[in-house]
């Protein structure tokens, strides 16, 4: 009888460990698997970058959502789309193809929606700059993606340049420009119909509704989404901003031009974001008590401080610092837990809530005409 049970009790061990390594290999073999990715909306004018990802095979799109039938249409025969992909209703595109995430191209106002409908299924999220069109939104959002433990994560095209990710390294890692006083940020174009994006972005770029704004949240969001990061765990303790319309017969609803000053205890960030800049520019001015930092585009910079003496031009790429420039294979990453991501960080979900936040309270402070001090 001993026999028999240690004959039972050697073969349950070697099954055990059977089955353990066949779940690790088949974790494995899910891990690295291409991440099946969604895409909910198509109106925003990048919504073509996770179409146009030539060569890469990490993300396959297994679904698109796009109530416009013309416009689906035309992404179908531009991107040689199988037109099995495309549904008219969210709901019904999530339930038949079940994707593990879902990147969010229809309005700012629409981000909610998707929110809504993916989290209570367990898909990850990711929306285009900013989180949502105002504060009720972006707390109802977080609340959701807290609940149901999804990623929610926000997309900027500066998250993607080697120069920020190097100035956040000289700053916060080496303390290259000694305490923190003022941030500058530039960011925008010659305006959305100067530039001629199509007619279904256009519309609902320049709706109040459906964008919470002009310029003051298509780009004051980068500066406030910088700041964010690069102040950490201090809060800003007021807003002043001044919202401009310098084209009324272009831009009928919305500003045009945004100067906002975002103040800290310890230092003071100003965002001049605008759709009157004659040419396109997303650059940082990062200054201390001894040094500055100016990211001049996605790879150009400038240093200098006390050791330096003199003005350093540096051009940084991804291969000198740790930086992802593609969002889906960030995104990837995340969802299969081979990065996370930082407190604060540019992508994360506390970070973009506070970037609604500021440019909620500079809406309130070009209205009312005065300095709007922020209450948590």
């Amino acid at each position: 009888m001993k026999k028999h049970l240690g004959t039972l009790t050697i073969f349950s061990t070697i099954l055990l460990l059977s089955l353990s390594s066949l779940l690790t290999v088949t974790a494995q073999d899910n891990n690295d698997a291409p991440l099946r990715l969604a895409v909910a909306g198509l109106k925003h004018g990048h919504a073509p970058f996770i179409f146009a990802r030539k060569g890469k095979t990490d993300v396959n799109v297994v679904g698109i959502y796009e109530p416009d039938t013309e416009l689906a249409g035309r992404y179908a025969v531009k991107y040689s789309l199988d037109k099995q992909l495309f549904y008219t209703d969210l709901a019904k595109m999530l339930d038949a193809v079940k994707p593990e995430a879902l990147a969010a191209y229809g309005s700012i106002f629409d981000h909610l929606a998707a929110v809504e409908a993916c989290a209570p299924r367990g898909i990850h999220v990711m929306v285009e700059k900013p989180l949502a069109t105002n504060l009720t939104q972006a707390k109802r959002m977080e609340q959701l993606a807290s609940q149901h433990r999804i990623y929610l994560l926000t997309n900027y095209e500066t998250s993607w340049y080697p120069s920020v990710a190097k100035t956040l390294q000289l700053v916060n890692d080496s303390n290259f420009i000694g305490h923190k006083r003022k941030v500058v940020v530039h960011d925008g174009h010659e305006g959305p119909k100067e530039i001629g994006v199509g007619k279904e972005f256009l519309d609902w770029l320049t709706d109040p509704v459906q964008n919470g704004g002009g310029a003051v949240v298509d780009f004051g969001c980068y500066g406030a989404n910088l700041m964010t990061c690069l102040m950490g765990d201090e809060k800003p303790v007021s807003v002043t901003a001044v919202l401009r319309n310098f084209k009324p017969d272009v831009y009928t609803k919305v500003d045009d031009e945004a100067t906002i000053i975002v103040s800290y205890p310890t230092a003071q960030c100003i965002i001049q974001a605008s759709w009157n800049w004659p040419f396109s520019r997303k650059d940082m001015e990062v200054y201390g008590d001894s040094g500055y930092i100016i990211a001049v585009n996605n790879q150009s910079m400038r240093t200098k401080n006390r050791q330096t003496k003199n003005e350093q031009n540096i051009t940084v790429t991804s291969k000198e610092v740790a930086v992802y420039e593609d969002p889906f294979s960030y995104f990837r990453d995340v969802v299969r837990g081979k990065i996370s991501i930082p407190k604060n960080g540019l992508y994360s979900l506390e970070n973009n809530v506070m970037v609604v936040r500021i440019l909620e309270a500079a809406k309130e402070s070009a209205k009312k005409g005065q300095t709007v001090m922020i209450k948590y």
